[in-house]
């Protein structure tokens, strides 16, 4: 598809400075854009790359002022990163969606699909399974019995999607996520243990994401919730009875324990550990490899493990650094007040 810079401005009601008859057929990164494409400048450490850009166009914030000559024609949007997304998903949905079922499909007799469906080979619907209007499901995907699943939702390749699993409307999951699958729960006998049979679901409301290779696991009782607008990167680990807040976004390989409540509009960088049986309060943001081991009430950042507060995270990492040196000082410190004892000692 081919864009005009007015095109593009009025799309996203922004305003151009430089040609507004320059055209575009494709994207590309700012240090890497060519004659033809489309580009974007939103972290101020790229900035540098806009003046040497040979991109035609280049989505700017509405405040940015070059503080040099920029050849490309400028868009100026209030966000330039989200309206990147906003083209770009314009340009995703023009693309033809598969159609069709294929001949080597299973599908049970009692299974339901909406229409414009699209269901590829090997892939396997189980019983009184109810798929929505427009839904895609790739090849080798495996849906369970009494799964229901909302309309245009999309199932990858080696997805498994185990029974009485619940999947609202647009939602995708990734290549290799596995939702509804056992609980990590096993009961103490004498010297063994007898394992807890998982008898709830798992509900995915409208909008969610799940990344490749993540787990969500079903609940030992009741529902694993993740709420509408949810966005889960690759190789996450939802433990059983979990509930994540709607718009919250989890980065990759967070692991988030048994009956943890987390609440709305959280963000969480990559490799975050949340012990079980805690709630997190809406709006926290919580920083990579940190481990939270209590609940946390109050919005914000935090960061470290345990969590702390982000301004005295590094407060504290500032003294961490000290301490070999403040180790000296205080072995020098001690001797010389057993010499002060001594020779008071002597004294007397």
């Amino acid at each position: 598809m081919e864009f005009s810079a007015r095109q593009i401005a009025s799309f996203l009601n922004g305003t151009i400075e430089g040609n507004p008859e320059v055209k575009v057929n494709r994207f590309s990164k700012i240090e890497e854009g060519g004659s033809g494409s489309l580009t974007f400048l939103a972290n101020p450490k790229y900035e540098r790359y806009i003046y040497h850009t040979q991109a035609s166009i280049v989505l700017v914030n509405a405040d940015f002022i070059p503080s040099a000559p920029v050849s490309a024609t400028l868009v100026k949007v209030p966000n330039a990163y989200a309206s990147l997304a906003r083209l770009m998903s314009l340009v995703e949905q023009a693309k033809p969606k598969k159609t069709g079922i294929a001949p080597t499909a299973c599908i049970a007799a009692s299974a339901t699909l909406g229409e414009d469906c699209y269901v590829g080979e090997m892939a396997c619907i189980g019983l009184h399974t109810v798929i929505g209007k427009g839904c895609l499901i790739y090849p080798h995907a495996c849906i369970g019995d009494r799964v229901t699943i909302g309309d245009d939702t999309i199932i990858y390749p080696h997805v498994t999607v185990y029974d009485d699993t619940i999947i609202g409307r647009r939602c995708i999951l990734q290549a290799g996520a596995v939702i509804g699958s056992d609980g990590f729960g096993f009961a103490p006998e004498d010297d063994t243990y007898r394992k807890i049979p998982q008898m709830g679901n798992v509900v995915l409301e409208d909008e969610v994401e799940i990344g490749a290779n993540t787990t969500v696991d079903r609940a030992v009782m009741g529902s694993t919730l993740i709420r509408r607008g949810v966005k889960l990167d690759n190789l996450i680990q939802i433990a059983h009875n979990v509930e994540i807040g709607k718009d919250t976004v989890i980065a990759a390989q967070t692991g988030i324990a048994g009956s943890t409540k987390v609440g709305e509009r959280c963000m969480f960088g990559g490799q975050v550990g949340l012990i079980g049986h805690i709630q997190i309060a809406d709006r926290v943001q919580i920083g990579a490899q940190s481990g939270v081991a209590r609940s946390i009430t109050q919005a914000g950042p935090v960061i470290g493990s345990p969590v702390l507060p982000v301004r005295d995270f590094f407060r504290s990492n500032v003294v961490f650094a000290k301490l070999p040196e403040l180790y000296r000082t205080l072995n020098r410190l001690e001797k010389e007040v057993d010499e002060l004892k001594k020779n008071n000692h002597e004294q007397k």
